[in-house]
């Protein structure tokens, strides 16, 4: 059908875990900008993370992460 739209929705399995000692190595290195200071540790946006796909071979917050908390 000429103009149908069909998203599909892909679960991301990232998460930053309490352990984030809030050091923002994750943040700059995000190419979609998923990545955001919180309350009282970093998050991680759903809607935007992509896990690198398309742009790196691995996650580059988990290979920069020093705590391993994502």
């Amino acid at each position: 059908m000429p103009g149908l739209l069909i998203r599909k929705e892909i679960a991301m399995a990232l998460k930053i875990f309490e352990d984030c000692v809030a050091c923002g190595a994750c943040e700059p290195v995000c190419p979609n900008q998923a990545i955001s200071e919180g309350d009282p540790f970093y998050v991680i946006d759903p809607e935007k993370c992509t896990e690198c796909v398309g742009f790196h071979d691995e996650p580059q917050c988990v290979s920069v992460c020093p705590v391993d908390c994502i």
